[in-house]
């Protein structure tokens, strides 16, 4: 640890954007399953489905109910769970440095933002389970799902009466859920692709919390900042391609993220 943080004090001692990239990992620590695993199936008639099966546009556009009461699900657990001692720490970071800050996450569980971390300064490139927008694009405006539609329990199809309220209100059609499906593309409007590369390109320092290469726009983050000379620190439970990068740079913590985390930005801050 103690390599780690003087790295970051010479990268903090340049100028240049600070990012924190949190994934999976984060939320895990404050009991959200990762859904890869077991508790991610999900059963329609006598079929088990994987997320990547189900999070998909082909799926949403086959069975787009099915798919409804999975996320209605996910958001249960998302909505039950609390901010963790990484996400605090996070926000303290942001106030410490204020607009030189940028949090980047994979997460869609809306606990950065509970937390406290400001809007300005969060950039969510999965989206928001909390949010719905129209399932036909009629119009960018995202929405939030009504607070009066419930959580579903594993095997509960989507009632008549909250079907309604799941409607784009601009056009009457289907709303989808607002998060990015495995057969979608990154891009600008919805999911921040082009403001993230560009704060990756002019980044000082990146600190990589609790995720693993996975997917696409978290690599080109970590790459185009590690290209462009910044200070790569990658904290994670396990081994994975970021930690291959941040072990020339400012080096590895494995660790969990809710115990390297406060350690690392209170040594900083």
């Amino acid at each position: 640890m103690d390599a780690v943080i003087t790295a970051c004090r010479a990268a903090l001692s340049r100028p240049g954007a600070v990012i924190v990239l949190t994934g999976a990992g984060v939320s895990a620590e404050s009991g959200i399953p990762t859904f890869r695993g077991k508790e991610g199936y999900w059963t329609i008639g006598s079929t088990e489905y994987h997320p990547q099966e189900l999070a998909t546009q082909r799926a949403f556009a086959r069975m787009p109910w099915d798919v409804w009461a999975w996320y209605l699900y996910r958001r249960g657990v998302c909505r039950a769970a609390a901010p963790n001692p990484a996400h605090a720490a996070i926000v303290a970071w942001d106030a410490a440095l204020g607009e030189r800050f940028a949090l980047v996450t994979q997460n869609v569980d809306g606990l950065h933002r509970r937390a406290g971390s400001p809007d300005a300064r969060m950039h969510e490139i999965h989206g928001d389970i909390d949010l719905m927008r129209c399932a036909r694009e009629c119009t960018a405006a995202r929405l939030p799902i009504p607070e009066a539609v419930p959580a579903i329990a594993r095997g509960e199809v989507v009632p008549d009466a909250i079907r309604a309220q799941l409607r784009c209100p601009s056009c009457g059609e289907m709303a989808r859920p607002h998060v990015l499906w495995f057969d979608e593309a990154y891009d600008e409007p919805r999911y921040h692709l082009n403001t993230v590369r560009a704060l990756a390109a002019r980044a000082a320092l990146v600190v990589v919390g609790g995720t693993s290469a996975q997917t696409n726009l978290p690599w080109q983050v970590v790459s185009l900042a590690a290209r462009g000379g910044a200070a790569i620190v990658d904290i994670n439970v396990e081994d994975n391609p970021f930690g291959e990068i941040a072990a020339d740079s400012a080096g590895v913590i494995r660790a969990p993220a809710g115990e390297a985390l406060p350690a690392l930005v209170h040594a900083l801050v």
